[in-house]
């Protein structure tokens, strides 16, 4: 089980515009260069983010802006915007279990409800958790790296 890099790499978008906004034009690009992927896997997460009415993106240079107050913004949110399971199921079951086979016959009735409550349960943490949430520790890991005016 593994949620696709698409949610993480979409926080990660959060935080560049939020981080960059006032002093750069956040473009696919310059999103990419942070990311370090292909600006083609930006723009189709943008896309998705714009989609779910997340962000907002100008046509052509014009730059991409936060849609919403960041406390608003769940990762909830988020992981729905960029569709990081597929048909809303985060466990994928094995093809075709052996009819002939006591285990096989019956491992659905075993794990379906208790997977359905995993993945009610992750999602109910996500819906607790903001895109404010993450930005601000990632700003204090930011500001742990630059030197104190002390050492100056």
């Amino acid at each position: 089980m593994q949620i696709s890099s698409r949610f993480t790499i979409a926080i990660h978008i959060f935080a560049c515009i939020d981080t960059f906004e006032d002093d750069y034009k956040i473009t696919s690009d310059f999103l990419a260069s942070s990311v370090n992927v292909n600006p083609v896997v930006i723009r189709r997460l943008l896309i998705q983010l714009k989609a779910a009415g997340l962000i907002t993106v100008a046509r052509g240079s014009g730059g991409t802006a936060i849609a919403r107050p960041l406390e608003e913004i769940t990762f909830y949110d988020v992981y729905l915007a960029v569709e990081c399971v597929e048909d809303q199921r985060l466990f994928h079951f094995h093809d075709n279990p052996s009819a002939l086979c006591p285990v096989g016959r019956n491992i659905h009735n075993a794990l379906d409800d208790k997977l359905e409550r995993i993945q009610a349960a992750m999602e109910q943490e996500m819906k607790n958790i903001t895109i404010k949430d993450a930005i601000e520790d990632a700003k204090k890991y930011i500001a742990m790296e630059k030197p104190s005016e002390s050492r100056k």
